[in-house]
């Protein structure tokens, strides 16, 4: 009880401090949370406090990409308010605790219940949303507190006025309960899997008004007498009797710990149904938030612009503690915070690139407790979090990213954590054999034919060890700095000198055949335009091995002029496009900045300037990709202060191009950053003169300390670039210049798999290198044969090369193997193959290359969505055939099932076939592991062609989250013995 009466206290205290510190200004006013609500921002309208752990809010959507907030502006049917969202990500969960007002007879269906609404009915500002439902007459308004929704609906003159809960909505429940406490009160728990593979959920909610009956469906059948019930579909509904526009109102509170919890969390942060009020304080929190930048401007879209961008930038990661300070941790146990609070939803993939270093200048204080957070996390899972979601780890995207935002925050001075324990959290997560990282380790680079998107994940991984050095550098550990400055220099071993482009490595060379447009599994969403500048850490040697300045200037300014698309498989994350740059997702986000790094720093002006025209709008397709918790949002925060982060992880931001007259930024330590640009224009502008704290600035970048004690950047502009005196400004450097490593050899060979003879060649993209190599597997040493130029094979292979060059660390050993063709069958694939899984071509089942279980490798299984496929090979010659068989893999994760049966058959003249065998499928649908099954058959018969004919798995049950859907079939390879 005491505990709870300083919990109290001190949110008055905290309230109180908000009301002194509020500046005349009404900042909320510019907010629109519709933005983002269109196209594929994929962000919701309802309301949220920042960082705040509920957000209660309309679904109007169930399924699909566009539908991963649960709503899309363009709907027009409402199946409820939910009380979880995501903000702007790729993947769909949340949409817990579904309520839905209703009048009549109480419905269970969502399609039944559902209802029409219409845009001119619905109303969002900071901490409220509004809504009427037309089929019923009733109007719906929501509020919050920081765990606590708050809903009041205002029902029409009625006998049978109900709130219907629906614990079934949206993700695929695995338990849940309900129980009615009394005739005002409600609880109960849900426990879902989507996204996030246990996701536990306990509400508890109150309701101004007693209801006069209630029921519970199991299985959309009413149950009778039941106060409590449990399964996989429970549903609930409370039924009052109400005059003409009669509001009752429901305060609903969560926790993923308990139920105690909740109704804990409820009464600690709402003590009656004051809904006017609660919106009122919610706006007065917002807009003490939102007063940290103050932007000025006589456009009002561009305030509105800028404003929800910043709102947008303060709603994740999401506070997962309870009042108490209990949390469910990694590990699934209840743990209680000391001293800090726990948060969830770390997108670090998109964060960390300008989301975080954004609030390690402007919100120091939750920076620290995201970092306490992460060290948690790792003491429960031993893992620093790479995509965490409700206490799950997904995985989801690349890298390990809370490594650069440890980095970046301690190296701007917050330091009130266990760094020790933070560089062996560090060193743990990226020392571990998962996603490559062990190829990494040992190759200096991870090879495609081993694991996927292995480019993207060979450049991220190095820009993490490289923040990594500089955190061990920062502490005095010399040993590990060293170490991890030359892992940071692997993308050198994805470089090719002669394309200029960052590929993926397989076999001992680049993968080929090679199209930069193209997108593919060698990188994640994205092509190789999209990941070769993706070298934050090394921008000016990266600069030197394209052969200089000039060179990097061109092909960098390619890359936003070609008139070339994009090629290879669908990607909807890729988006905004500016020739190859893709500004709606995030690898691209730092690349207009470095153009600072050339003699022609005004195109990082004249394309920041493009960027805030086409990519950012008030509408709700006003974002040009999915939010991303707050990175697309983030990026045009901190881009119209004048400058950028391109690596987190040091003190330097770059400067750009500011988007207001003026601008100020509030400090938390009182101080202010005021950016003065008083000739700033709707037209073009380049920067003509810079000055800081009043004195010539002769820099094309800022350090943190600049920044961090307040002061007065002016700019003046000019309407053509006076590219003497940018020229005269002192320009950025990134570059790693200890611990140099000999980037790896490249083993090129026409083909893999050839037929006579064959030309091979060895090359490195630098100068002055030695290389060896041998031809029977043995390891090359300088003891091996020198390679002087191309040689032949006409032979299986098995070729291995190194390079040394004086003065630097010597490579790692490639390898590469070359086998003679065995055979020469054609095959005729009657069926639409996938044309993202084409296996590489139409030979892809005959080619001799065998896909492993993992099927994202090496584009080499080949994909179908139909009930039925057929192919026939042909032989070349009428032979004795013994065996024939074809591989298929089940992930049934990813929708791939394993077929029901295939059929065998022969035949001499590809018109009449004989059936020699048909197989059925050994492995159950639901399994879950990544698994292939050889169907095979003994033939003992001569023939000329080989048919088969397979029998997909069909249409998933309600056991699958594509339930109604056809299953995808995947094949390689076809097998004649």
């Amino acid at each position: 009880m005491i505990k709870k009466l300083i919990s109290t206290a001190l949110f008055s205290v905290f309230l109180i401090s908000i009301g002194s510190a509020q500046t005349k200004r009404d900042y909320t006013q510019y907010v629109n949370p519709f933005i983002g609500t269109g196209g594929h921002g994929h962000t919701y309208p309802g309301p949220s406090m920042p960082f705040g752990m509920i957000q209660p809010g309309p679904d109007t959507r169930l399924t699909g990409w566009d539908g991963c907030s649960g709503y899309h502006d363009t709907d027009s049917v409402i199946y409820g308010f939910s009380h979880t969202h995501l903000s702007g990500v790729g993947i769909p969960d949340y949409g817990d605790v579904l309520f839905m007002p209703t009048t009549g007879q109480p419905e269970f269906s969502n399609t039944a219940y559902s209802s029409p609404f219409q845009k001119k009915n619905e109303k969002a500002s900071v901490g409220y949303y509004a809504t009427k439902l037309d089929k019923y007459g009733i109007d719906v308004a929501l509020t919050t507190t920081r765990r606590v929704a708050l809903h009041q609906y205002t029902f029409p003159a009625s006998k049978q006025s109900n709130i219907i809960i629906d614990l079934k909505h949206r993700d695929r429940v695995l338990d849940s309960w309900i129980e009615v406490v009394s005739p005002t009160e409600i609880r109960g728990f849900r426990r879902s899997r989507a996204w996030a593979k246990d996701q536990p959920v306990y509400f508890y909610a109150k309701f101004s008004k007693p209801f006069k009956s209630y029921g519970i469906a199991v299985d959309d059948v009413l149950q009778k007498g039941l106060k409590k019930a449990s399964g996989k579909n429970i549903k609930l509904y409370i039924q009052f009797e109400t005059k003409a526009a009669e509001n009752v109102l429901s305060k609903v509170a969560i926790s993923a710990v308990s139920a105690e919890g909740a109704l804990k969390n409820l009464d600690a942060e709402m003590k009656g149904y004051d809904f006017k009020g609660a919106v009122a304080k919610a706006k007065t929190i917002w807009n003490t938030e939102l007063s940290k930048v103050e932007a000025e401007s006589t456009d009002l879209k561009q305030l509105r612009t800028y404003y929800t961008a910043l709102y947008h930038s303060f709603l994740n990661p999401n506070l997962f503690m309870d009042v108490d300070g209990q949390y469910l941790g990694l590990d699934k146990k209840t743990h209680r915070a000391a001293g800090f609070e726990y948060f969830t939803v770390f997108s670090l993939w998109d964060t960390h690139r300008t989301e975080h270093p954004l609030l390690a200048l402007i919100d120091r204080k939750r920076t620290l407790d995201f970092i306490k957070t992460f060290l948690a996390m790792y003491d429960q899972g031993k893992l620093l979090p790479v995509w965490e979601l409700a206490s799950n780890e997904t995985f989801c995207m690349i890298g390990n990213h809370a490594i650069p935002v440890i980095v970046d925050a301690y190296a701007k001075g917050i330091r009130d954590f266990d760094a020790q324990k933070a560089l062996e959290a560090m060193k743990v997560s990226v020392n571990r054999k998962q996603f490559g990282l062990d190829l990494y380790a040992t190759e200096g680079a991870v090879p495609s034919d081993k694991e996927e998107e292995s480019a993207s994940k060979t450049v991220e991984y190095a820009y993490d060890d490289w923040c990594i050095s500089e955190f061990a550098r920062m502490l005095g550990k010399k040993e590990d700095q060293e170490h991890y400055s030359r892992r940071a220099q692997y993308w050198k071993n994805l470089y090719d000198p002669e394309t200029r482009f960052i590929r993926a490595r397989q076999n001992g060379g680049f993968y080929k055949p090679f199209e930069p447009t193209e997108v593919n599994s060698n990188y994640t969403e994205g092509n190789s335009w999209h990941y070769s500048f993706s070298t934050q850490q090394d921008i000016n040697t990266h600069m030197e091995f394209m052969g200089g300045e000039p060179v990097y200037q061109e092909k960098l300014n390619e890359l936003f002029t070609t008139k070339k698309g994009l090629t290879g498989r669908a990607q909807d994350d890729i988006t905004g496009l500016i020739g190859q740059y893709a500004h709606g997702n995030e690898p691209s986000h730092h690349m207009s900045y470095l153009f600072n790094y050339t003699r022609h720093p005004e195109k990082t002006a004249h394309y920041l300037q493009r960027i805030y025209r086409e990519q950012y709008h008030d509408q709700p397709d006003g974002l040009s990709g999915n939010e991303d918790c707050g990175q697309m949002s983030a990026w045009l925060v901190t881009s119209a202060m004048g400058w950028y982060p391109v690596s987190p992880g040091n003190n330097i931001y770059n400067i750009g191009s500011p988007w207001f007259k003026k601008l100020t930024v509030h400090l938390e330590n009182g101080k202010k950053i005021v950016v003065n640009a008083p000739t700033l224009s709707n037209k073009q502008y380049y920067t003509s003169g810079l000055k800081l704290n009043g004195k010539p600035y002769k820099k094309l970048f800022l350090n943190h300390s600049d920044l961090s004690n307040g002061g007065t950047l002016d700019f003046e502009f000019s309407e053509q670039p006076d590219m003497d005196y940018l020229n005269s400004l002192e320009k950025p450097v990134m570059k790693i210049s200890q611990q140099l490593i000999t980037p790896n050899p490249s083993i090129n060979g026409p083909s893999a798999i050839f037929k006579g003879k064959q030309t091979i060649s060895i090359s490195n993209p630098l100068k002055d290198v030695q290389i060896y190599y041998t031809i029977d597997g043995s390891t090359p040493s300088k003891a091996s044969l020198p390679y002087t130029g191309p040689f032949e094979i006409n032979k299986d292979s098995h070729i291995k090369a190194i390079a040394y060059k004086d003065g630097y660390v010597n490579s790692f050993p490639v390898e590469a193997s070359y086998q003679t063709a065995a055979q020469h069958y054609t095959i005729q694939v009657k069926t639409a193959i996938n044309p993202t899984f084409t296996g590489g071509g139409n030979n892809a089942l005959i080619d001799g290359i065998r896909g492993t279980a993992n099927y994202k490798i090496g584009d080499i299984w080949q994909g179908f969505r139909s009930p039925e496929i057929e192919a026939v090979v042909d032989l070349g010659l009428k032979k004795k055939v013994n065996t024939v068989s074809i591989g298929a893999l089940q992930d049934t994760n990813a929708w791939i099932i394993i077929p029901s049966e295939v059929s065998f058959y022969a035949s001499s003249d590809n018109i009449h076939f004989t059936e020699i065998g048909k197989v059925k499928s050994t492995v159950d649908p639901k399994d879950e592991r990544q698994q292939i099954q050889e169907f095979s058959a003994k033939a003992g018969i001569e023939c000329r062609y080989i048919k088969v004919i397979v029998k997909a798995y069909g249409i998933f049950g309600d056991w699958h989250d594509g339930s109604g859907e056809l299953a995808h079939s995947f094949f390689d390879e076809i097998a004649i013995n």
